[in-house]
């Protein structure tokens, strides 16, 4: 069942199955993805090589503190970089450095990351150097602070070229899915207007000898080819229509003739009126036919009373001892711009399948404002005939001991998509189906 929910996600998968929109998320995940990717590559390295720096710096400065330390041990060496802080703490002092820097006091021989806030309550950060003799520990401090600003201020700098140069990509892909796409988009507009003449256009001779150009060429050669088919096609149906209709004015005048003579018995009469009515069926079925094959509508004032009344007296004649009652209520005047034929086939396909399935009660022509209802007691519906009745070559459940293709609900079913009518096939209420054929009157048509 088609629900909105239902049309907007049709909706947005067909938009993001487009060729243009794919063509530009193509572009917008390569340059987000590229760009991220050199960003991390960047930050990663630079974390690196900065980190390999300052430790390489601070192993280096710890080793040369501790060297002048030792030459004087009662001065307090100085250190030549700035940004540096250095300490030494001797073994009579241990006790009180575990009160006063306990963190420092459990740290072993190395290079620490630390942080904490200042007095004013800002963060701050820096890198600790340990060197630990059995009489000394060396402490060697390196301010990281204004390096983890850096470090933040190109964090965002990374992140401004990430979105930067993705709405580039996005630009470019925009501009390049439009020039992909442009020999494309007017190679389906020539096909669209190529369908309004007879004969195709040549698309090739449009295009430039590439990938579109190349598309054309099959689409022309196709197009050739598949006019060719439905030319002959036409002629076929046109010379089939002509040949079937010679014999059946044949019949038809030499039924008259035979109708005609007064001492003609009853029973010879009544099959005579038969096959009189079999060679008018076979009339508009070709009628019928022939207007589908060409896709075109015929034109007509057609009586959709007077055809079921036609088409119920000639199965009343048909009944065969079955105790079934044909009959016809309704309002009349429902007058089709379309030829007697196509609604005769149409209404005959229901109403014949109404009279074949239904042993016993009655069928009903129930005329309507805009359509018709036909009614019967038969034994009803089943759920995969009501799924499959309109398929070609589907013959019903109840079918098995029938004659027929299981063609004739297919028939209607083309001629409605050929008129714009409708036709549909629900359960009775109570038994029985219920067959409506739906279609807008004469009058209220507009050209």
């Amino acid at each position: 069942m088609r629900t909105p929910d239902g049309r907007t996600r049709r909706r947005k998968i067909r938009y993001r199955r487009r060729l243009r929109s794919r063509i530009i998320l193509s572009f917008v995940l390569l340059g987000f993805g590229l760009t991220a990717l050199f960003a991390f590559a960047t930050n990663w390295t630079r974390n690196r090589v900065e980190n390999a720096l300052v430790e390489d710096v601070m192993n280096k400065n710890i080793d040369e503190y501790a060297r002048r330390y030792y030459v004087d041990p009662n001065q307090s060496p100085d250190l030549p970089v700035q940004q540096m802080l250095a300490r030494v703490v001797k073994r009579d002092r241990f006790e009180a450095l575990r009160a006063d820097q306990p963190d420092w006091y459990e740290l072993g021989d190395g290079i620490h990351n630390l942080g904490g806030t200042d007095e004013s309550g800002h963060a701050f950060s820096y890198k600790l150097a340990v060197r630990k003799t059995p009489n000394e520990w060396f402490f060697l401090a390196y301010d990281m602070t204004q390096a983890s600003r850096g470090q933040e201020q190109f964090n965002r700098a990374l992140y401004g070229s990430v979105i930067t140069f993705t709405l580039l990509s996005l630009v470019i892909g925009w501009w390049s899915a439009s020039r992909v796409m442009r020999p494309v988009s007017e190679l389906a507009r020539r096909l669209q207007t190529s369908g309004e003449n007879a004969e195709p256009q040549n698309l090739a001779a449009h295009f430039p000898d590439d990938e579109v150009g190349q598309l054309a060429s099959a689409l022309d050669d196709y197009a050739s080819r598949l006019t060719e088919v439905v030319k002959r096609d036409r002629e076929f149906n046109a010379d089939v229509s002509h040949e079937l209709r010679t014999p059946l004015a044949v019949v038809k005048g030499a039924v008259e003739l035979l109708l005609s003579k007064p001492d003609l018995d009853e029973k010879a009469r009544t099959r005579l009126q038969r096959i009189q009515r079999a060679e008018q069926q076979c009339t508009d079925l070709i009628s019928a036919l022939l207007l589908l094959s060409r896709n075109e509508r015929g034109h007509g004032a057609t009586d959709v009373a007077r055809v079921a009344e036609q088409l119920l007296d000639a199965h009343r004649s048909q009944l065969g001892g079955k105790a079934l009652e044909l009959r016809i209520e309704g309002e009349r005047g429902l007058v089709i711009d379309a030829p007697e034929a196509a609604v005769n086939v149409a209404l005959g396909n229901l109403i014949g399948n109404a009279v074949k399935y239904t042993t016993r009660g009655e069928v009903i022509v129930r005329l309507r404002a805009r359509a018709v209802d036909v009614v019967d007691s038969g034994p009803g519906l089943s759920a995969e005939d009501a799924a499959r009745l309109f398929e070609r070559g589907y013959r019903g459940s109840h079918a098995e001991h029938t004659q027929g293709g299981g063609i004739g609900l297919s028939i209607v079913r083309r001629l409605c998509a050929l008129y714009g009518w409708n036709v549909r096939v629900v359960p009775g209420e109570e038994r029985g189906v219920v067959a409506t054929l739906s279609f807008a009157p004469l009058e209220a048509k507009t050209n």
